[in-house]
């Protein structure tokens, strides 16, 4: 049984992000005194009294709006609407009800769907504030005062919202679900691709850059497996990031690739390699991520003779130190190759999760080190005794030497490139720890 669907709906700047927060308990979405700061659907999973839910904040809807991103966050939060079970209007307090407010509940209204009407901003505690009154004209019944900035009727919001589900039956638990980073600069086709693999307008495409500030988790389900797909900001140079927002949506994007299993690189074909393009990938190895490199936007690219080929070599050229990562081309416009797309993920995410024995291991370091010997320095020679696998997610591999001083960086790259010859490893960093005798 899939996990019902609360959509937290309501007018921009009314505290919905913030409630969003409060309620799954971490500050995943955005909170900023600026109307349209969260644009795109942003879900989490949550639990109250025993029912796993997911909670999904939505950008605020201004029912009368010339703006294309207000128009696109309408859009988005109508979508939400639909494929929720349950909806929260929130409201504010402050304002008390407006003519917007009376529109968004005529809408909510339509939908058929259980509502659910909290008063935002309700700060007092002790006493009923009777500002709260005027919100039963909007139609929707009892209203629930909440605040979101320090938690006060948040329980029993919950239990609202608990008590509108549908009957609970047995709730699997999602552990063969791959997740998948989807990271760049702004404008590469982030949320293109993203709009082309679900076949619907899931998230908002704009030539403005920065319409994406959220890491947005999305699921999708095929025969190749199943699959939560996190588009995230466009990450820029730091010395272009000159607004807070910003500056929380690249700590966003960082995020999203600390959480993923595989992340995919997307580089637009028509600009080439740049070097955002280097330090975006750099947090990707470093962070020890299974990754695939995406060339967006091929079919913008005149075609002559082995063109690919060539464009290979650049981006394996500057992306030296992920020459382990394969290299896709496609189009997220037309859907050039982003089927592959899918066999790839699974084939680097399973690499990444390769568990390779200790006598396996320790043949394959046999044979190295009879080939090429270990470097000496001052007449001393670096003895390796043995190597273990501790771990994976990167696979990670621990060395035992004699001296750690003498195992150099080429040689730890070489023992590394061996390993790779013989077990693959296509799509996934190693970690090589290294051990002295004694330690």
């Amino acid at each position: 049984m899939p996990k019902p669907l609360v959509a937290i709906i309501g007018r921009p700047n009314v505290g919905k992000s913030m409630l969003f927060n409060k309620l799954v308990g971490k500050r995943l979405s955005i909170v900023e005194d600026t109307p349209g700061v969260t644009r795109d659907r942003l879900y989490a999973d949550t639990d109250w009294r025993g029912r796993d839910f997911t909670l999904v904040d939505t950008g605020g809807i201004e029912p009368r709006s010339d703006s294309e991103i207000l128009s696109f966050m309408r859009d988005q939060a109508q979508i939400a609407i639909d494929s929720a079970d349950i909806i929260i209007f929130v409201t504010d307090s402050r304002t008390g009800v407006t003519a917007a407010d009376h529109e968004v509940a005529r809408l909510l209204q339509r939908s058929g769907k259980p509502i659910i009407l909290a008063v935002n901003k309700m700060d007092s505690v002790g006493y009923a504030d009777p500002a709260i009154y005027e919100f039963y004209s909007l139609g929707l019944g009892d209203p629930i005062a909440v605040s979101a900035v320090h938690g006060h009727g948040t329980g029993d919001l919950l239990d609202a919202c608990v008590n509108a589900f549908p009957p609970s039956e047995e709730q699997t638990e999602d552990t063969d679900i791959v997740r998948v980073a989807i990271v760049g600069r702004p404008n590469v086709g982030k949320s293109s691709l993203i709009n082309r693999i679900l076949g619907e307008e899931r998230v908002i495409v704009s030539d403005i850059a920065g319409t994406t500030r959220d890491a947005v988790d999305t699921y999708h389900e095929n025969e190749s497996g199943r699959y939560m797909f996190i588009d995230t900001a466009g990450i820029r140079r730091s010395s272009k990031v000159d607004d807070n927002i910003e500056k929380y949506s690249v700590m966003r994007a960082k995020s999203a690739i600390e959480r993923a299993d595989v992340c995919l690189i997307l580089i637009d074909a028509g600009e080439g390699v740049t070097d955002q393009d280097t330090k975006i990938a750099g947090l990707v190895h470093e962070a020890g991520k299974a990754s695939v490199i995406v060339v967006n936007k091929w079919d913008t690219v005149e075609k002559e003779t082995k063109t690919m080929d060539r464009f290979r070599e650049v981006v394996l050229s500057e992306f030296s130190y992920m020459s382990y990562a394969p290299v896709l081309f496609i189009s997220a416009l037309t859907g050039q190759r982003v089927p592959r797309l899918f066999e790839l993920i699974n084939y680097v995410n399973n690499q990444t999760c390769t568990r390779i024995s200790t006598g396996m291991l320790n043949s394959v370091l046999a044979d190295a080190t009879s080939k090429v010997q270990p470097p000496t320095d001052k007449g001393r020679r670096l003895k390796i005794y043995y190597m273990t696998q501790t771990g994976i997610r990167p696979p990670n591999f621990v060395v035992f030497v004699n001296d750690a001083k003498l195992f150099h960086f080429s040689y730890q790259r070489y023992i590394e490139n061996q390993i790779r010859a013989v077990f693959g490893l296509e799509g996934t960093p190693v970690r090589l720890v290294v051990r002295q005798k004694g330690d």
